[in-house]
């Protein structure tokens, strides 16, 4: 179902992968949009396990988007180095593919946004916590479950 990588020996493992994804704080989501364009957004994001995080606005592009196709695609740039001398960059980046949703479990929102939190304002619990009290009234949560992952890097990288 998913294209397998040309370039084999630029592949990220698995770990690699993921550890982008863990230690990344911007993305760009991928959605179908209006009219059949595409819809690609940058957004922050956590990883959970298998699953990424987004909040939003309750209403706008990204939502209604997700509420007519729940497939979609995330990307995370973590190194690009420019090499004008090679007419480069020495890059390294993944992308998720799976199907998102708006989470609606009060529980699992919570959680989520906590999450949120924990990864942008770390070492700073009280903090997290009247920022969930606040967002999470106005806070739409979105939820990416990850079916396949590919992780690139620049042969200049390969170890």
């Amino acid at each position: 179902m998913f294209h397998e990588m040309r370039r084999k020996k630029q592949e990220l493992t698995a770990a690699e992968a993921a550890a982008v994804l863990a230690r990344g704080t911007c993305g760009v989501l991928a959605l179908s949009g209006d009219d059949g364009y595409p819809y690609a957004v940058p957004v922050s994001y956590v990883l959970d396990g298998e699953k990424l995080f987004f909040h939003s606005a309750p209403t706008g592009h990204k939502v209604d988007a997700i509420r007519r196709n729940d497939k979609a695609s995330f990307c995370v740039i973590d190194q690009n180095e420019l090499h004008p001398e090679t007419y480069t960059t020495q890059f390294r980046s993944v992308i998720a593919f799976g199907r998102v949703r708006v989470v609606t479990d009060e529980s699992e929102r919570r959680a989520a946004l906590l999450r949120i939190a924990e990864k942008y304002g770390p070492d700073d619990a009280a903090g997290q916590a009247k920022e969930v009290e606040a967002t999470l009234p106005r806070a739409c949560l979105i939820e990416l479950a990850i079916e396949h992952l590919s992780g690139k890097q620049a042969k200049e990288l390969v170890k």
